[in-house]
Formats: structure tokens, C-alpha cells, sequence
């Protein structure tokens, strides 16, 4: 398997807080092509502030087991409108929908989700998905879960989530990370949906680099998106995944 020099940044002893740049030799693979995917996070009111539903995946599932996630999954062939079998956002919402409805038993009309973004699983993985992701309103309901891909659920605050996160006691993947951290802070669900709908509908594919005690995934945004220099000064999308707890770093 034919190496790949990259330019990563480590933290030293003469700069404990900052990150130098190295350089550093790691095999490559083709990269897997991306299947297109869909993901609904579904939003409730309560008196203390909007809550969002996560599902803990089964710890079994060869992609993402254990982890605790919006509900969704590959867009499959049914998706596909009739009325608009090219449009790649009109069959992500009714693949979103369903998945709303097979993994949680939450019954959606397509066209009230608030497309969000997509993200796009890293080259280097061998397991890759494209997904649009979406928000809607959902008046509470009895959660189902199967029991197979789905082993639990959960409405959490965003906050509470993170802050679970943080703590160790359950797992995010990127994006569910940086969602949560992004909708974090509202007082209402139409205040959540109203704040996304100024959102541009961005897509984001992550360059991870390896750092002294985690790793770090850099967004086409970030200055050091192209180069690889983890030190430069701004902009900045980026998230920090590290031993002492996550970060999303946001900042143009």
C-alpha cells in the first residue's frame, strides 16, 4: 500500500497549549465511494427548553455500534419521488422520513423538515456516507425503537447531550457533535427551526490529522483545510477530538 506525507500538528513540551507542525507518513487506500444517506433530528418543546431525540445504535453494528445518533440511514431506491427523481434533497427528505418512522416510530410529512446540511464521512474511512441532514418538530409521542439497529432512545437538551459526551458515558460521531453543539443555547423549537432556516445549506468533508492526545478534523473552511498547518491563525472549522473532552471550533 503505497504511503502519503502529511503535515500534522503535535503538541510540545516548549509549547504545551499550541501545535507545531510535522510531518508524518500514513498508508492510503482508494477512497470508498460515499452512499447517499438521510438523517432527521426531531425536536419537542418542554418547559425547560427544546430537547432532541438520540437513538444508541446496536454496540454490534460493524458501522458506528454503540453510538448515539439522530435517527436515519441510506437513502434506499423507494425514495426516489416520481415527480422528481433527480432532485438529491426532495429524495434525502422522504429517506429521512422513513428512517423517522422505521427506527423511532415517528411519523413525519416530508415537507415539514428544515434541510440543514450535508456531511460526508471522511476519505479514509472504509465505510462512507454522504448525508443530508434535516430538523423537524414532532409533538411527543411513544418512541419505538426495534430493538435491533436500535437498542435505546433518549430526548436530551443539547447541552445534556454534549455534556454526556464530555463525560465519557456515550459516544457521537462528528456531525452529531457539532449539530448539537450548534443548536445548543435556544429557548424554543420554532426559535431552533427559525435559526436554520438562516443556515446555509453547506456540505462538509472532514481531513482528520493525528495530534498528541486525539485528533483533530479540519472542514473546507479552516485555514489549514488545504495545507494541513493545524497552527494557522484563522478561519477556522474545525473539530478537536482529544482525550480531555470534544470541541467544536466555528469561526470565519
Amino acid at each position: 500500500m503505497p504511503n502519503r506525507t502529511h503535515r500534522v500538528g503535535v503538541q510540545t513540551e516548549m509549547n504545551p497549549t499550541g501545535y507545531t507542525n510535522c510531518l508524518v507518513s500514513v498508508p492510503t487506500r482508494p477512497a470508498v465511494e460515499p452512499k447517499p444517506a438521510a438523517s432527521v433530528i426531531l425536536l419537542r418543546e418542554t418547559g425547560a427548553g427544546p430537547e432532541i431525540l438520540y437513538l444508541r445504535r446496536s454496540p454490534d453494528l460493524k458501522f458506528m455500534g454503540g453510538y448515539w445518533v439522530f435517527p436515519g440511514g441510506r437513502v434506499d431506491p423507494e425514495d426516489q419521488q416520481a415527480s422528481a427523481p433527480a432532485d438529491e434533497l426532495t429524495t434525502a427528505r422522504h429517506a429521512a422520513t422513513r428512517e423517522a418512522h422505521e427506527e423511532a416510530g415517528v411519523n413525519l410529512d416530508p415537507n415539514t423538515l428544515h434541510p440543514i446540511c450535508q456531511w460526508t464521512t471522511p476519505a479514509s474511512s472504509p465505510i462512507r456516507f454522504a448525508t443530508w441532514f434535516f430538523a423537524a418538530a414532532t409533538n411527543p409521542v411513544a418512541i419505538r425503537v426495534d430493538g435491533v439497529e436500535i437498542h435505546e432512545h433518549q430526548w436530551w437538551r443539547p447541552e445534556a447531550a454534549i455534556r454526556a459526551h464530555r463525560e465519557g458515558a456515550i459516544q457521537f460521531a462528528n456531525p452529531t457533535f457539532a449539530l448539537s453543539t450548534r443548536l445548543a443555547g435556544h429557548s424554543s423549537v420554532a426559535e431552533v427551526l427559525a435559526t436554520i432556516d438562516t443556515w446555509p445549506r453547506e456540505r462538509f468533508l472532514g481531513r482528520l490529522h493525528p495530534i498528541d492526545g486525539g485528533q483533530v478534523a479540519l472542514y473546507a473552511e479552516d485555514c489549514g483545510y488545504d495545507s494541513g498547518q493545524i497552527d494557522c491563525d484563522s478561519p477556522h472549522h474545525r473539530i478537536w477530538m482529544v482525550d480531555g473532552g470534544w470541541r467544536y471550533e466555528r469561526a470565519f
